[in-house]
């Protein structure tokens, strides 16, 4: 199985939408499930100061962490660029799911990397400091990543990516990482 994860808990976020489209190329091209994880739809009652202890994991963390990392063997991370990085939400959700069942939560998984950005560098800094997260925790990190620019001009008025450059780049790397 392969989880598709839309980074960010930002409501109304144009990250899914490059979440979604990813997600629906891997289906397009692979022979297992595909399921997508996008951030702003699930519930945060898992924040709070005892989610570190060894029976301190909510409920519904636990249900995410069983459906969506647990199962897979592939993680696709599609993350904006907040402040010169990642949304600190994944973070918190990473170290949230290292709590519970750390080895086969992340060790050993492998994992592809999209960075959106309305900037031009398509949050290569986030990746960046994504890919050494990763690795801590076990996860095996494809090199080559996806860094989306200036996307507020790729985005049509429906939410559609309407450059086809960045399309067929979307399909290339998913490609590429069903074969890493």
């Amino acid at each position: 199985m392969i989880t598709v994860i839309s980074g960010t808990n930002r409501k109304n976020n144009d990250c899914r939408f490059f979440a979604a489209q990813y997600a629906e190329l891997l289906r397009k091209h692979a022979q297992e499930e595909v399921r997508s994880l996008f951030m702003e739809e699930i519930p945060y009652d898992w924040i709070h100061p005892d989610m570190y202890e060894e029976n301190g994991q909510s409920p519904s963390l636990a249900r995410l962490q069983d459906e969506f990392l647990l199962p897979a063997n592939k993680v696709v991370y599609v993350t904006p660029e907040y402040n010169g990085s990642y949304p600190g939400v994944v973070k918190l959700f990473l170290d949230a799911c290292s709590v519970r069942l750390y080895g086969p939560t992340f060790k050993g998984k492998k994992a592809a990397l999209v960075g959106v950005a309305s900037g031009r560098a398509g949050n290569l800094r986030g990746m960046d400091h994504l890919t050494g997260v990763l690795h801590h925790v076990g996860t095996i990190v494809m090199p080559a990543v996806l860094p989306i620019s200036r996307i507020g001009q790729i985005l049509n008025d429906a939410s559609e990516i309407a450059d086809p450059a960045t399309l067929q780049a979307m399909e290339k790397h998913a490609k590429a990482f069903l074969e890493f």
